[in-house]
């Protein structure tokens, strides 16, 4: 009897001890299985990684593409104050493709921008200042990809400068919504070939709709400089956008002050903040902020 009772309990201990056993394998098991789904080991960044970096690229934010020419890369003297502004609300996309917190000058990660030391003021600044004022909780990310003294013929689709427009605009995209597009360009064409200037804008426009899936984006110009004497024709051709291209505009640059002189097609800082309001205003009346 002593010796069944002995067999018995070693049996349970037995048992007992598969158990345990079998509970340790199930265990590791499933550990090996979350490292393999996960991809991480212990004191890896893990989900909380993952999760930082789709609520980074989930944030909405409102995106601004401005493109053109000098003005609207900025030629307007920036001041030491200027350079230690960073404005509530408002975000760059940066060389890297990521919204940074805007700093001036605006055009400074521009892909095809002439040296940085000739961006200053430029019409973004004040612009987004508007903007955020009116929607203080909408975040807006500004992709300013401007370069002087360029004629509409290098802005054509399949050019360099579309191109970057086109890919860096889409980059920002993954962050939000593209609200409306600023241009600022015809300097170096007010002369000879104002006459053809509507029907190469027109392609223009309809292509970046079509190239960014925003086939309703308004498009808003401005006026050039109105001390310059071939300015009249173009900014009489250039207020007729509405007629030629839908939802377009285009804003005035009366009042607008002069950089340095009547030879010069530069607007001032006091004129670049002018003009970016009246960028701004208009895109309060014809952009969707539902």
């Amino acid at each position: 009897m002593k010796r069944l009772i002995s067999l018995i309990i070693c049996a349970a201990a037995l048992a007992t001890v598969s158990h345990a056993c079998d509970k340790d394998r199930r265990e590791a098991a499933g550990y090996t299985e979350i490292l393999t789904v996960t991809g991480n080991t212990p004191g890896s960044k893990g989900d909380e990684g993952q999760n930082d970096q789709d609520g980074e690229e989930q944030e909405k934010y409102d995106i601004y593409l401005l493109i053109g020419q000098s003005n609207m890369a900025g030629r307007g003297t920036l001041l030491a104050s200027d350079l230690n502004e960073t404005p509530d609300g408002v975000f760059l996309l940066d060389s890297g493709d990521k919204p940074v917190p805007a700093t001036h000058p605006f055009n400074q990660y521009s892909t095809i921008r002439k040296d940085l030391s000739m961006q200053q003021m430029n019409p973004g600044y004040s612009f987004s200042l508007k903007i955020h004022q009116a929607h203080p909780d909408r975040p807006i990310l500004i992709v300013c990809n401007a370069r002087g003294g360029t004629s509409i013929t290098e802005w054509a689709p399949g050019t360099t400068y579309y191109a970057e427009a086109v890919r860096r605009t889409k980059a920002a995209m993954k962050y939000g919504t593209l609200k409306a597009i600023l241009w600022h360009q015809g300097c170096a064409d007010s002369g000879s070939r104002v006459a053809q200037y509507m029907g190469l804008l027109k392609t223009l426009v309809a292509s970046l709709r079509s190239d960014l899936s925003a086939p309703d984006v308004p498009f808003i110009a401005g006026e050039l400089a109105t001390w310059r004497s071939t300015s009249p024709q173009f900014n009489n051709m250039i207020r007729t956008i509405s007629d030629n291209i839908p939802n377009s505009s285009c804003i005035s640059s009366e009042g607008c002050g002069m950089l340095k002189d009547a030879t010069d097609p530069h607007f001032n800082r006091d004129g670049q903040i002018l003009l970016g309001q009246r960028y701004a205003e208009k895109v309060l009346e014809m952009a969707n902020f539902r």
